[in-house]
């Protein structure tokens, strides 16, 4: 798929508001026959503009009200100290997302915790004791009025 045309766009949004829904509804939703709009999912899939599905939770529910993004330098730019922060990244709990990125500091983090004190423990704890982390600049979300993320 080469290009992404108007009813690719519709059946898109539609999707991102709910990737549950039945193709039939989906069709209907985006005026197209079930067979026409299921093969137009499957094409999206197949190139890989659908990259997959997933579960939006409730982060009060899960134990994860507290959410901070945080910049962090580091001490060195190499390969190798770039490639250990992002293996220590993916192995903490509380990165559900860790950006590399061009600017005055090396990485964007959003950290996603329970309370005040366990983003104090990953702070102390975890970024804290990182061999490569020079400086860190942690800013609190105090609300999202809006946030597509899935």
């Amino acid at each position: 798929m080469s290009r992404i045309d108007s009813a690719s766009r519709r059946i898109l949004q539609e999707l991102k508001r709910d990737g549950r829904i039945s193709n039939v509804e989906l069709a209907e939703r985006v005026n197209l026959s079930p067979s026409t709009c299921l093969r137009r999912v499957q094409e999206l899939e197949r190139t890989g503009v659908i990259r997959g599905y997933r579960v939006v939770t409730d982060r009060e529910r899960m134990d994860r009200g507290f959410a901070a993004y945080v910049s962090v330098s580091l001490s060195s730019h190499t390969k190798a100290a770039l490639e250990d922060f992002e293996h220590a990244m993916q192995d903490a709990d509380e990165v559900v997302e860790c950006h590399n990125v061009a600017g005055a500091f090396e990485y964007l983090l959003r950290i996603e915790c329970r309370d005040l004190a366990g983003y104090k423990h990953f702070h102390t704890d975890i970024l804290g004791t990182h061999r490569h982390v020079s400086a860190l600049t942690t800013y609190l979300v105090m609300g999202s009025p809006k946030d597509e993320r899935a």
